[in-house]
């Protein structure tokens, strides 16, 4: 067979439709590159994503901390949450018939070991009837969270045993804690030790 020859003009118009699908190729390459790449902030700078160049980030929720760590107008506001949980669905739906042996007291919120008991029962509370705890959730909180702090607050030998023991009669008083071991008492009137490692002394 004899070979097949084409015109010049044909040839030029080969050679060019060749070249741009190199260049076509070429230019997809980049984008492909470009795409399998860590975005930076600034690409997504215009759809409205929080957290990247030139938008506002949200704050953050504050991590929730125990009651008695906190101070002045925070502790008022934490504890007048605390009192409307505990007033207003705790004790009507818990709390149990005031006698001697399940006392109670109507200024709960002046005995810091009861407020820092309900507190964390407050907050276990919160934790639980979210609906990423499940089905269980309030269940667990009824075994292992409800029936222990109420248990240990008004126990009969507990922090309130000294106030009121008949609903009849409102009573309220703080009794004393442990003072402090002779141990502690000791090293505050003795001064610092000599030695700069506990239960050795200097050579």
């Amino acid at each position: 067979m004899e070979p097949v020859r084409l015109p010049d003009t044909d040839l030029e118009s080969i050679d060019a439709s060749v070249r741009k699908l190199l260049a076509q190729s070429a230019e997809q390459a980049k984008q492909l590159d470009s795409l399998s790449t860590v975005p930076g902030p600034r690409e997504f700078e215009g759809f409205g994503m929080p957290g990247f160049a030139g938008l506002p980030v949200p704050p953050a929720p504050p991590e929730p901390r125990p009651i008695l760590e906190l101070d002045g107008e925070e502790y008022e506001d934490e504890l007048d949450a605390l009192s409307d949980w505990v007033d207003d669905f705790l004790m009507p739906v818990y709390g149990t018939e005031v006698t001697t042996a399940t006392p109670w007291c109507h200024k709960w919120q002046e005995h810091d070991g009861v407020v820092a008991w309900l507190h964390a029962l407050c907050l276990s509370y919160q934790q639980h009837k979210d609906p990423e705890a499940g089905l269980s959730g309030l269940f667990v909180w009824h075994r292992d969270f409800l029936t222990h702090a109420m248990a240990a607050v008004r126990a009969p030998g507990g922090p309130l045993s000294a106030c009121m023991t008949d609903p009849d009669r409102p009573a309220h008083r703080l009794l004393p804690g442990p003072k402090p071991s002779t141990r502690s008492a000791s090293s505050r009137s003795e001064g610092p030790q000599s030695s700069g490692e506990p239960g050795r002394t200097a050579a």
